[in-house]
């Protein structure tokens, strides 16, 4: 079940996620949370997807996600169209956290897995939280998939370990 490089993404992943707007733009405003159908939106493009065990946690939030924001331009460079960080919180937390980390647009996406069901799907989950992990996918084909194996380490699911195998 666990995703591996070959593998065709599944086709009903489904997140959620409040679309960033300059309206909801201060951590304090809400948005409107919609479904985000990533296999229908990935299916022609590039994409990392980074999962993390909870937002506003430590080595999410210290580690993890900065790495990210940090090689944006070099993700850029290798062809990456989208890059999607996905925990279990709630549609409301995962869009704070991206204000609160000064993420504008579609830059990364904070995507919400719902009760870790995608990540439950692949095998990858921690009882109700998504585990740390790395997935990237190129129009629809899995080509890196790697679960950190280590409780607050992030080696194969860091923007560095993706860098090198784009």
């Amino acid at each position: 079940m666990a995703l591996k490089p070959g593998d065709s993404f599944p086709s009903d992943v489904v997140f959620q996620y409040i679309p960033w707007s300059e309206e909801t733009a201060d951590a304090k405003a809400c948005g409107i949370p919609i479904n985000y159908n990533a296999s229908t939106e990935w299916a022609d493009k590039k994409v990392v997807l980074f999962s993390v065990p909870g937002a506003f946690t430590p080595t999410c939030s210290v580690n993890h996600v900065p790495g990210y924001i940090q090689n944006l331009p070099r993700l850029r460079e290798k062809g990456v169209q989208v890059v999607a960080v996905v925990a279990s919180n709630d549609p409301f937390v995962m869009s704070a956290w991206g204000k609160v980390n000064e993420v504008k647009g579609d830059d990364i996406l904070f995507l919400s897995d719902p009760d870790a069901r995608f990540s439950s799907s692949i095998g990858w989950a921690n009882g109700p939280r998504t585990g740390r992990y790395a997935i990237i996918i190129d129009h629809g084909k899995v080509t890196y998939a790697q679960v950190e194996t280590e409780k607050g380490v992030v080696k194969v699911s860091g923007a560095d370990a993706v860098l090198a195998h784009l």
